[in-house]
C-alpha cells in the first residue's frame, strides 16, 4: 500500500496488517497490557477461542524487571498463536528505553515524547521511524497531554487541548508514524477519522463503557488499550483465593478468569470471528 506522499507502508509488519485489516473492516484490536506469563497465556486463548487478533503490550518497565528474555519468550508465544497476535511496547518515554526496545524483536514501539514541544516531538519521531523502518518495526506517537493519571479526567478546557485533525494530519506527514494516539485531556482520541491509512489509537480506557467504545470505533479509533478493564477480575480472584488453593490450581482458575475477561472485549470491540 502506498500513501499519497508516496511512502510504502509495511504491510509484512504484523502489528500493521492487524491494524490495517481492522480499518478495512470497521472494527478495533484490543491492546492488552501484560504484566506476566497468566496476561500472555490468557490473551493467546481467548484470541484463539474467539478467532481474533490481538496485540499484547508491555510497558519499559518490563524489559527492566523480567529482562529482554522475557521479551524474546512473549515474542515467540505470540507468533506461534493460530492467530495473528502482535506485540507492542506501550509508552516509551526515555531515549535509552527506545534504545534497547530496537534491539528486541517487537512488532511496534510507542515513542511518547509528548512531553517536548511540538517541533522536538516531530523531529525525535521522525528519527526513530527511520531507523525502525530497517527493524520492520512500526512506530506509534502521542499528540500532547495534559498532566494527570490516564484513569481520570481532569476538568478542563475541552475544545482548548483537543487535538485538531489538520494537526494530526501534519504530524503524521511529517513524523511517518504509522499508528497516533491524538490527545483531549487524559483521554488520548479525534473526534473522526484521521485517514484510512493511519489507524488510531485510544489510551485510558478506564473506565469507559461498552457504549463508549463503540462510538470511539464509529470515529476510525482502531486500536484500543485495555489494562484494568480486562485484569481487575484476575486480580481479584488471585487475592481472595492466593491463601487456599494450591499454587498449579491457582493459576489455571486465574489464568481462566483473565481469559474470559478478554474474550468479553473482543467481542465488543467486535474482532472475535475475524480469523
Amino acid at each position: 500500500m502506498v500513501s499519497n506522499d508516496g511512502y510504502t507502508y509495511p504491510e509484512s509488519n504484523l502489528t500493521w496488517k492487524i491494524l490495517n485489516h481492522a480499518s478495512k473492516n470497521n472494527y478495533a484490536v484490543g491492546a492488552y497490557n501484560c504484566y506476566n506469563t497468566d496476561g500472555v497465556m490468557a490473551i493467546t486463548r481467548a484470541a484463539e477461542r474467539t478467532r481474533s487478533a490481538a496485540i499484547i503490550q508491555l510497558f519499559p518497565w518490563t524489559m527492566h524487571f523480567q529482562g529482554p528474555e522475557f521479551i524474546r519468550y512473549v515474542v515467540r508465544s505470540a507468533h506461534a498463536a493460530r492467530v495473528p497476535i502482535a506485540v507492542h511496547l506501550d509508552h516509551c518515554i526515555k531515549a535509552d528505553d527506545v534504545e534497547l526496545a530496537l534491539t528486541l524483536p517487537f512488532d511496534s514501539i510507542m515513542v511518547d515524547a509528548s512531553t517536548l514541544d511540538e517541533e522536538a516531538n516531530i523531529n525525535y519521531c521522525k528519527g526513530i521511524v527511520q531507523r525502525a523502518r530497517a527493524l520492520n518495526i512500526t512506530i506509534e506517537a502521542e499528540m500532547g497531554r495534559i498532566e494527570g493519571g490516564e484513569d481520570g479526567l481532569p476538568t478542563v478546557d475541552m475544545e482548548a487541548v483537543m487535538t485538531r485533525e489538520d494537526q494530526a494530519e501534519e504530524f503524521v506527514r511529517l513524523t511517518g508514524v504509522h499508528f497516533l494516539a491524538p490527545s483531549f485531556g487524559n483521554i488520548h482520541a479525534i473526534g473522526k477519522s484521521l485517514s484510512p491509512t493511519t489507524p488510531l489509537a485510544l489510551h485510558g480506557t478506564h473506565p469507559v463503557s461498552d457504549g463508549l467504545f463503540l462510538k470511539t470505533i464509529q470515529c476510525g479509533v482502531r486500536k484500543i488499550n485495555l489494562n484494568r478493564t480486562v485484569r481487575d477480575e484476575y486480580t481479584k480472584f488471585v487475592a481472595k483465593n492466593a491463601g487456599s488453593l494450591e499454587l498449579t490450581v491457582l493459576k489455571v482458575q486465574a489464568v481462566e478468569v483473565y481469559t474470559k475477561s478478554i474474550m468479553r472485549m473482543m467481542d465488543v470491540l467486535g474482532s472475535s470471528g475475524r480469523y
